[in-house]
């Protein structure tokens, strides 16, 4: 090896125990040159500036919306109950809905914090559909896709500006987060989650697929834009499927009834 290239491995390696990658809970979640406690600074940050953003992100008042608000918690607390999820004491988990019924989207930043539109909640079906759908948006959060994606993007320096405090590479990674499109392998992987972390329940393992089911059968009339760039759903519904039978998930609960009740408080 060229001495040039063993300083490169040596102050790589470096950087990599010193952003926090080689610990059990990274372990199969590839390389990430952030912290766990940047994955939340991060999070935070981009949570303030959509809060500061009503004309583009209309959240729902907590308050006002209480039941709402109470449902999909329940659902997240169902989901966190499951063992699966590895930062479940670490990250905040916060939920807020955007009020925009044309939207069929859903989004979590690093450190747990999730948005969900009111247009995805709307196009489901059922409870198990919508832990589904929820659990894929914390396996985003708990297998770090965001910062891993950055650490690609960015590389090297921008992980030493960042832990040095540069302002201009922290806001060059914020601004990036927003609207940030996953890989094929990351939507693979989150699936996937989506699938483990419901197995434990009483809900269908597989409720994530009935998103791409009722996609596939409108015949893409609503397809959303993001999902050009993912897996084909008819391939994700059978991996949905077949990993739940892989894992032997006896859970069949739908709760709809439940699900229809929170939508009708929906404005």
């Amino acid at each position: 090896m060229k001495i040039s290239n063993l300083i490169v491995f040596i102050v790589t390696l470096a950087l990599v125990i010193s952003c926090g990658v080689v610990n059990k809970k990274n372990k199969g979640k590839g390389v990430n040159l952030f912290t766990i406690e940047q994955d939340k600074q991060f999070g935070a940050q981009v949570a303030a500036e959509i809060d500061g953003n009503p004309a583009q992100y209309p959240l729902l008042d907590s308050v006002k919306y209480k039941s709402a608000y109470e449902y999909i918690y329940k659902v997240r607390d169902k989901i966190l109950a499951s063992g699966g999820v590895d930062y479940k004491d670490e990250f905040n988990w916060r939920l807020r809905i955007i009020q925009d019924d044309s939207t069929l989207n859903a989004f979590c930043t690093p450190g747990g914090y999730i948005y969900i539109y009111t247009g995805i909640l709307k196009f489901l079906d059922s409870e198990d559909q919508f832990a589904g759908v929820l659990g894929h948006e914390i396996a985003h959060a708990d297998m770090r896709h965001s910062t891993r994606q950055m650490t690609t993007q960015f590389g090297i320096q921008v992980c030493l500006d960042v832990i040095a405090g540069d302002m201009v590479a922290l806001k060059q990674v914020t601004s990036g987060l927003i609207g940030l499109k996953f890989s094929r392998k990351h939507e693979s992987e989150a699936d996937g989650k989506s699938v483990d972390y419901l197995c434990p329940t009483d809900y269908n393992a597989d409720g994530g697929a009935g998103f791409f089911m009722k996609i596939k059968e409108m015949g893409g009339a609503r397809t959303p834009e993001f999902l050009s760039t993912h897996p084909d759903p008819g391939d994700r519904i059978e991996n949905f499927q077949n990993l739940a039978i892989t894992n032997g998930c006896a859970g069949r609960k739908t709760y709809k009834t439940e699900f229809e009740k929170m939508l009708s408080t929906l404005p």
